[in-house]
């Protein structure tokens, strides 16, 4: 999948390509805006700054906008709420805010692409362990038996299981599988998974990790 970055500060952009390319993204990184703006490649994803040394990024975004649908997500070390608020109103899809991590940035664009990108017919289902997750159909297996989830239960699942075995905070989660505008309490997110574990039994261990979120252990 290929991903656009606009990024001027070097070191910033050089460890989020070699961590994105660790996800299976093939990034083209790109210092201004006017760079940006002159590609006539196709992107899945752009990432962009704001603080080009050329133009504002929030213009990048408006004129990216402008030409098209190609989902966008900002990375800046701007957090007032009024750049978020801008951010968003002139067409991003998300917001992140410096210093963050890949594991971060790469559950965020994931959660972008869920959202703007449906999943092609042909997409196979997938084989994880003693479950076969189709996320066309929407429908897990386990042991060749349906097992009978409701629509967030799956989200859940087919989220931890994009990547077993990593941990995932709970706010990545929530923002992820429920709404990237949540406020509300996540003791909801306890809940599913509690009954995502009693329903799948021994077959995946949903792992609390103390103090930051949780991970999928496949057996």
């Amino acid at each position: 999948m290929r991903v656009l970055l606009v990024e001027d500060d070097e070191p910033i952009a050089e460890s989020l390509t070699r961590g994105l390319s660790r996800y299976g993204f093939e990034v083209r990184w790109v210092l201004t805006g006017a760079d940006a703006l002159a590609t006539a490649e196709d992107f899945a994803l752009v990432l962009v700054d704001l603080g080009l040394p050329d133009m504002d990024g929030l213009d990048v975004c408006r004129e990216l906008r402008a030409r098209g649908d190609v989902p966008i997500i900002v990375i800046s070390a701007r957090s007032d709420e009024v750049d978020r608020v801008v951010g968003l109103e002139i067409g991003a899809d998300d917001y992140v805010t410096k210093p963050f991590g890949v594991r971060e940035v790469v559950a965020r664009m994931r959660a972008v692409l869920r959202r703007v990108q449906p999943k092609t017919e042909t997409e196979p289902a997938q084989e994880h362990g003693r479950l076969r997750i189709d996320r066309r159909g929407r429908r897990v297996h386990l042991d060749g038996a349906e097992v009978d989830l409701t629509p967030k239960e799956f989200d859940l699942l087919a989220f931890l299981a994009e990547e077993p075995g990593a941990v995932f905070t709970r706010e990545q989660i929530m923002e992820a599988v429920w709404d990237e505008n949540w406020f509300g309490p996540t003791k909801t997110l306890d809940v599913h998974v509690g009954v995502l574990r009693r329903k799948l039994g021994d077959a995946a261990a949903l792992e609390t990790v103390r103090g930051v979120g949780f991970r999928l252990v496949l057996t």
